[in-house]
C-alpha cells in the first residue's frame, strides 16, 4: 500500500472519531492530521522498504569485497614473511 494512501485512511479514520456535531471540520481536521503526520515522519528521516532492501545488498557485496581484501592481504603478508626472514 502506498503511503500516501496509508497517511489519508489514518486521517480519516481519525476523523470519523470526531463527535457528530463536529461533522462539518471533518474534512478539516483530517486535512491537518495529515499534514502533521506527513512532518512527523519526515522529521523521522525514514526510508521506504524498497530502498532499504537495496542498501542490505549493497552492505552485503561490499562486506564481501572486504573479506576478500583482507583474506589477500593475508597472503601477501604470508608470502613476505619468509623473505624476511631469510
Amino acid at each position: 500500500m502506498d503511503i500516501n494512501n496509508q497517511l489519508d485512511g489514518l486521517a480519516q479514520r481519525l476523523g470519523s472519531l470526531l463527535p457528530p456535531s463536529m461533522g462539518e471540520l471533518q474534512q478539516d481536521v483530517e486535512q491537518n492530521l495529515r499534514s502533521g503526520l506527513e512532518s512527523g515522519l519526515r522529521k523521522m528521516n525514514l526510508v521506504s522498504r524498497e530502498e532499504f532492501d537495496v542498501q542490505t545488498a549493497v552492505l552485503l557485496r561490499t562486506r564481501e569485497k572486504v573479506e576478500k581484501l583482507e583474506q589477500r592481504v593475508d597472503q601477501l603478508i604470508n608470502q613476505l614473511e619468509p623473505q624476511k626472514t631469510a
